[in-house]
């Protein structure tokens, strides 16, 4: 724990001035950010007696060890520089909002062609109209259907639309009326655009004046004796205003409005928002946060407020956002929203009337969101406290392990054989610390030898990065481990699990305030295995001078515990909460190393003598095919003859006979029924044994090549 004195600013060196500041922890790491009026006033009040602090704030300031701050001209400065710093830090002691779920949206993608309607989630692309969001993807697709008798708009995928384009057949939807076939040329792309435009007004609350036109029509087709048309207006009109009932009309004046309601308790606090467009609630939305920091409710508004606006632009913001309660000051946050929409925006308190009311609505669905949020964490979070407790008395640590780490080796039949390390945190996955591992010590299926590699290269890793943040003693040898590179391992998957690319040589960025990839170490290991792969993890650790971390292993047969130096495993009752946390942690690891194991596999099969090839892309790849017509031609050519392909030089032309001079024709296929060998000229089959080649091109070619290889 620090003291804040010891890092406090001398008196007279803070700016009196509007700006932004950054508390930063012993690791360089930012852990807040705030913004002020006044630098000078807003810093001095963190640097008082501890005792007159709220708690969480006194929390903050022991846990940083240096604050530093950049003046900006206006308040309005200070606010658009706090958000994007708080966007990319991601500090632990800001507020922020856990969004419930992914939201869909009803999209119109007016930066095509022929725009198309669709369901859309995730962040939000230029030159495309949103309504929304909707609670549920149903909602959205019931709305749509019903508009689709109206407006025709084109709903199909790409591949859809130009299949049928090929074929000169429209999909069903054409056949039947809620396309208007745009793909076959029933309708020009200006007509189709004026559709799509006509549906985007009826969405955006334009509704009354269209179906007095319909009405209109459908009065004209009447007396005109033209039936059929009266009635297909008839029935058109009742589909628009089946769809308006979906959405009541909650504000009279057909007012464009969000209103934000907060409910919260000392700890945490639940946001909800209704979008209300035309009069109409379009959309809903919630948060949960947990109080980390000391605010007010007008606080908790203004982190809203940049939250559903930061990335958001004209129309998208709306004239009026009405909150419970004001941000002190609040007229930074109104000249930011304004220059958001490009128009003046109003954010106001409602005092009376149906926007009163409505906002009460609001209210007590934060109350219901923050109820509901704390009845499901609390199961939660007991369960995971009783979890954590049960293995660290089973495995006899001190202390609960907060942070636990599982690795795993996969291959298959010793070939492609890679390694994965899985992190869950209070018993929660944190995929952002996932990692993936390829095995190059050595050749061959040894999952021991795997094992001791991988932990050996996790952790001098984090030994490298420790030095580098300063907290070796003095004395101590570090050049063994400072020399260490880790090129081979790989960053963890996004959130649905995709892998990620390799990472480069290690790269040290002491000010940045990131955290670095290997630089926290767990409170236990995990390997997926028995006592030899216990025994090779906890090995490779005592090797490195690590003597500080648990290690434990999980045995897939009868799920026993085994221990380092233990004869005998740990087991747990099949009921045990400790039990299924591992289990978990385990399977997840295995789950993340398979899933890397099989993709470099596929990769493997697909690839071809002529991927081997550096600088060679795709382009030339194909103009050799096109122009010899197979690889085994290819193969039999000169290097003369290969220089005649458009775009290959001679130095080319010798790598490529290099290349292919070590990879020999995959094995012709034979005719099962009568033993005969089927003449086949390959295509991009990959090939294993050494073939005939120039003698003007060296062997050392492809030796240089796989020297380059990571």
């Amino acid at each position: 724990m620090a003291d804040p004195s010891s890092y406090r600013p001398k008196p007279g060196q803070i700016p009196d001035s509007p700006g932004v500041y950054k508390f930063r922890d012993e690791h360089r790491r930012v852990i807040y950010v705030g913004k002020a009026k006044s630098l000078r006033q807003r810093l001095a009040s963190y640097f008082q007696d501890l005792a007159n602090l709220h708690p969480r704030t006194r929390t903050m300031v022991t846990t940083a060890a240096s604050v530093e701050w950049t003046v900006v001209s206006t308040e309005v400065e200070a606010l658009q520089l706090e958000y994007s710093w708080i966007k990319e830090y991601d500090p632990r002691f800001n507020v922020k909002y856990r969004d419930d779920k992914s939201y869909p949206y009803l999209a119109v993608t007016m930066n095509e062609e022929f725009p198309r309607v669709q369901v859309m989630r995730g962040h939000k692309k230029k030159g495309v109209r949103y309504f929304g969001p909707y609670g549920h993807a149903w909602a959205i697709r019931d709305t749509v259907d019903l508009l689709l008798r109206v407006f025709p708009v084109r709903t199909c995928s790409a591949g859809v639309f130009k299949n049928a384009a090929r074929t000169g057949r429209p999909c069903l939807l054409g056949y039947i009326g809620k396309c208007s076939a745009p793909c076959v040329g029933r309708v020009s792309p200006e007509e189709h655009r004026e559709l799509a435009e006509e549906f985007c007004d009826f969405m955006a609350g334009r509704t009354g004046t269209y179906i007095r036109r319909q009405e209109q029509q459908m009065a004209e087709a009447a007396e005109e004796m033209e039936y059929e048309r009266a009635a297909r207006l008839r029935d058109d009109i009742e589909a628009l205003k089946k769809a308006m009932e979906k959405s009541a009309v909650v504000l009279a004046d057909a007012t464009d409005a969000d209103l934000i309601a907060v409910a919260e308790d000392e700890l945490e606090a639940a946001v909800q928002i209704f979008h209300v467009r035309g009069g109409r609630v379009r959309g809903q939305r919630g948060w949960v946060t947990d109080k980390v920091e000391a605010v007010t409710t007008g606080d908790l508004v203004e982190h809203a407020t940049q939250q559903l606006y930061g990335e958001e632009t004209g129309d998208s913001v709306p004239k009026e956002v009405l909150v419970p309660a004001l941000p002190d000051p609040v007229e930074p946050v109104q000249e930011w929203l304004t220059a958001r929409r490009g128009s003046n925006v109003s954010l106001r308190i409602p005092q009376r009337g149906d926007k009163k009311a409505l906002m009460e609505t609001v209210q007590r669905n934060a109350l219901q969101a923050l109820a509901l949020h704390k009845t499901k964490r609390a199961s939660d979070l007991t369960t995971r406290s009783r979890a954590l407790e049960e293995i660290a008395e089973a495995l006899d640590l001190d202390s609960a392990p907060l942070r636990i780490e599982c690795y795993d080796i996969s291959h298959l039949q010793g070939d492609d054989v890679v390694a994965s390390m899985v992190v869950f945190e209070d018993g929660l996955q944190r995929k952002s610390e996932y990692r993936r591992f390829q095995i190059k010590g050595f050749a061959g299926q040894d999952d021991i030898r795997s094992m001791h590699e991988v932990i050996t290269r996790r952790f001098r890793r984090y030994l490298v990065e420790k030095e580098k943040t300063g907290e070796w003693t003095d004395g101590e040898d570090t050049s063994a481990e400072a020399s260490f590179s880790v090129a081979g391992s790989e960053p963890g998957a996004d959130a649905d699990g995709t892998p990620g690319g390799e990472v480069p040589e290690i790269t040290f960025t002491e000010d940045d305030g990131r955290p670095k990839r290997f630089a926290y170490p767990p409170q236990l290991v995990v390997v997926d295995g028995g006592r030899p792969q216990v025994a090779a993890a906890k090995r490779a650790l005592d090797e490195l001078g690590i003597d500080d971390i648990a290690v434990c292993g999980l045995a897939k047969r009868l799920e026993e515990v085994w221990l380092p130096d233990d004869e005998d495993p740990v087991v747990l009752p099949r009921s045990s909460e400790g039990l299924y946390l591992l289990q978990r942690v385990r399977d997840e690891a295995h789950r993340f190393a398979i899933t890397y194991q099989r993709a470099k596999r596929a990769k493997r099969f697909r690839s071809g003598p002529l991927d081997d090839v550096p600088g060679l892309g795709e382009s030339r790849k194909q103009a050799l095919i096109k122009h010899f017509g197979s690889v085994k031609k290819l193969r039999s050519a000169t290097i003369d003859q290969i220089c005649e392909v458009p775009g290959i030089g001679r130095k080319t032309a010798e790598t490529i006979a290099v290349a292919l001079a070590q990879a020999a024709p995959a094995a012709p296929a034979v005719n099962t029924a009568t033993g005969e060998i089927m003449e086949d000229d390959e295509d991009a089959a990959p090939a294993t044994t050494a073939g005939p080649v120039e003698e003007s091109v060296t062997a050392g070619a492809s030796d240089e090549r796989r020297g380059q290889e990571t």
